[in-house]
């Protein structure tokens, strides 16, 4: 079982930073897969970003390519999500997802991540 906490969203002006961060408790973090995705209201869940077990590899959303950056640090069960040159439309709850131990591909699918955190709210204001 893993548990997931997110924290660090809030309120930004547009063009403003935010950083979130994911801590994990539980089994195995620095073998997971680990992702954020985000849901804006009345939209479906969509992908924002996900990193490699090692951090070696990641992978994001086009929407948020050059902006957004995905890092971990195993020592401290913790996946980041630096936030930068935010725009209104990045308004949403943002989730911090956990794939299951032995798979390594960074998948965009909300359905292969099986462990979920409650959320952070980050609205931008123009």
């Amino acid at each position: 079982q893993v548990q997931l906490e997110e924290s660090g969203g809030g309120l930004v002006q547009a063009g403003g930073s935010l950083r979130l961060s994911c801590a994990a408790s539980g089994r195995a973090f620095s073998s997971r897969v680990m992702g954020w995705f985000r849901q804006a209201l009345g939209k479906e869940r969509e992908f924002v970003a996900a990193i490699s077990r090692s951090a070696s590899n990641t992978r994001y959303a086009d929407s948020v390519r050059g902006r957004f950056t995905i890092s971990r640090d195993n020592a401290k069960n913790t996946v980041y999500l630096q936030m930068n040159s935010l725009k209104p439309g990045d308004t949403a709850v943002y989730y911090c997802a956990a794939r299951d131990t032995g798979v390594v591909v960074l998948t965009s699918s909300r359905d292969t991540y099986v462990y979920w955190g409650q959320g952070t709210q980050v609205t931008v204001s123009s």
